[in-house]
């Protein structure tokens, strides 16, 4: 178990008890799509970033990537750090059925999984420096890298995404804030000229 100084952002109840086997911290479960129409949850968010910073953990399919978005427009993006599980298709052992699009949800990663994803959004654990003081990657470099802006951009960063175990709907700012956690500027260089099927 790590302890962070940052608060936990989930989408429910079993979010949140998987995930407190593995961060020692303040965790919020949103209840679902209830953080919408929740005024007060919603400042004890805005309170808890402003006070330990925020980490926003939702799962990897279409309602987790509208919760996140929900809450990167009603919170400082400043005070936010996003965390991404992986894309991983199955079901959790608690439901009858996958869900829609099949894939688990936080509640179903392993505590190692959960672990290197905070770890990737670069949250702050207690007894452990900040090693990277590389100034962070901008837009103008994911054009020269030709991850946006070009006919094939899409294509090129998807591969980026599967390289690094990022799921498939993180969009092009939000590939470059986990970029400028999760990597350098020459190990993306390294990823883009491996991939094979990618023009150089």
């Amino acid at each position: 178990m790590i302890r962070i100084r940052e608060a936990i952002v989930v989408e429910g109840r079993y979010d949140k008890a998987a995930l407190a086997n593995v961060a020692d911290t303040v965790i919020v479960d949103t209840a679902g799509f209830g953080v919408f129409s929740d005024k007060e949850k919603l400042a004890l968010l805005r309170r808890l970033a402003a006070a330990r910073g925020l980490v926003v953990l939702t799962d990897s399919d279409g309602g987790g990537f509208l919760i996140r978005s929900f809450l990167k427009s009603a919170i400082d993006p400043r005070l936010v750090k996003h965390a991404y599980i992986p894309d991983v298709s199955g079901k959790e052992r608690r439901k009858k059925s996958p869900s829609r699009e099949g894939k688990l949800g936080v509640e179903g990663m392993s505590p190692q999984v959960l672990e290197q994803a905070l770890r990737r959004a670069g949250v702050t654990v207690e007894g452990e420096e900040d090693k990277n003081t590389a100034p962070p990657m901008t837009k103008a470099e994911l054009y020269a890298l030709g991850l946006t802006g070009r006919p094939d951009s899409a294509k090129r960063r998807s591969a980026v995404k599967r390289a690094l175990d990022l799921p498939e709907k993180l969009t092009a700012n939000g590939l470059l804030d986990v970029l400028n956690v999760l990597t350098t500027r020459e190990e993306l260089e390294r990823i883009i000229s491996s991939e094979r099927d990618l023009p150089q």
